[in-house]
């Protein structure tokens, strides 16, 4: 009965797998509330995809995170994932001016280098682990080159992300998750880069003029600035750690469609596009309601809190045949892990490139591997899914 369903964002043994809880609530309960924290939740495809879409009725000027618009916190300027517009199209506007998919696609070669630096050493030692030698490494040597942060520098900032991202066993966190005071790490960067500019995205940012939204012709601000960065250097690094994890779970765990992927490369991009359908890396959304709106035969009212499952929508039957069968060859018009809209992620084109690279130095070094489920931790935020470590016998 659709009465016994409980959905719980912070839930470490329902995050674990949530695929058949989403299931009976797409069947059962289309519209969900969870009384606890107050929220409501859409699951089905024909439902998220449209809510994502209307930004004006589903708003992210207080956040997209569960508790970040409970707790009510005042949101920096520039933090775009967390603005509505006209603001958020003027930040938008100038990050897309410097975050182009062809200046990502551009830094392959050194993306591979990266890899093969991570991996080559580990070549006959029976096995590497997906998250620290692979996930942790490549996303943050990446990001790292292109803000122009030194490498020596690069492992403890990525550490600081991942920690202020982690939930307790208990529940939300009482602390803000995009704290403005993390911004303060890039402080002595950029300070650097007001002075002498270099070929890199932080000068880019700092260096651009824009006209903002009150029809002004300026640059970024300092505290702007610092705040682009920290989008930038999280986002760049969190979600590109997930796919790389999912990547090498989900193929362990279809040996005969990654034999196929060995054998013939040109599947690969496929392959990332249906991993990023089957395990989105970033499955939960969150979104104030700004007018009363109704979801089958329910009124929500102005002042909810919406939670748009993504991730379950990426399986739903109703769009995706047999959407929670993997399958590399499953034709793929679009997915929602990236999210739809206007909102919809600056950096995919990167998380692309680095999710195929990834997957294609892998496969030179080992064609076949099977997780060290003894091992293996996976990690646990509100919004996002994946492994801390997912270490593997590799040959």
């Amino acid at each position: 009965m659709s009465d016994d369903i409980y959905y719980d964002p912070y839930d470490f043994e329902i995050d674990t797998d949530p695929y058949p809880l989403w299931r009976r609530m797409r069947d059962e309960k289309p519209l969900y509330y969870n009384e606890k924290y107050d929220f409501f939740a859409l699951t089905r495809f024909a439902d998220v995809e449209p809510a994502l879409i209307d930004w004006d009725t589903y708003r992210s000027g207080k956040g997209s995170i569960l508790e970040l618009i409970r707790m009510d916190f005042d949101i920096p300027p520039g933090m775009i994932l967390f603005e509505d517009p006209p603001v958020h199209d003027v930040h938008r506007g100038l990050m897309s001016r410097v975050f182009t998919p062809k200046r990502m696609n551009a830094i392959e070669p050194e993306v591979r280098a990266f890899c093969a630096r991570s991996l080559d050493p580990l070549v006959g030692t029976g096995g590497f682990d997906f998250i620290r030698d692979l996930g942790a490494q490549m996303p943050m040597r990446t990001i790292g080159m292109l803000l122009g942060i030194p490498e020596a520098d690069q492992e403890a900032l990525r550490d600081r992300f991942d920690d202020g991202l982690k939930l307790e066993a208990d529940g939300p966190s009482e602390t803000a998750p995009i704290a403005a005071s993390y911004g303060e790490v890039f402080e002595e960067y950029l300070d650097h880069r007001l002075k002498q500019p270099s070929d890199d995205l932080m000068s880019e940012l700092v260096w651009t003029e824009f006209v903002d939204e009150t029809g002004t012709t300026r640059r970024l601000t300092k505290q702007e600035a610092l705040t682009y960065i920290h989008l930038i250097a999280g986002a760049g690094n969190e979600t590109t750690n997930r796919l790389i994890g999912w990547t090498g779970k989900t193929l362990a765990e279809h040996p005969d469609q990654r034999r196929e992927i060995a054998a013939d490369r040109s599947l690969i991009n496929q392959t990332i596009e249906e991993v990023l359908r089957f395990e989105a890396p970033s499955p939960v959304q969150a979104r104030y309601v700004s007018r009363d709106v109704e979801h089958y035969g329910t009124t929500i009212a102005q002042g909810s809190i919406m939670v748009l499952l993504n991730g379950s929508a990426n399986r739903d039957d109703r769009h995706f045949e047999d959407g929670d069968s993997f399958n590399i060859h499953r034709p793929v018009s679009h997915h929602l892990s990236f999210g739809y809209g206007l909102h919809f992620c600056l950096g995919a084109a990167l998380a692309r490139l680095e999710g195929r690279v990834a997957l294609d130095e892998v496969l030179k070094r080992w064609p076949d591997w099977e997780i060290d489920t003894d091992n293996a931790v996976q990690a646990h935020t509100s919004t996002a899914r994946g492994w801390e470590k997912l270490p593997v016998h590799a040959s």
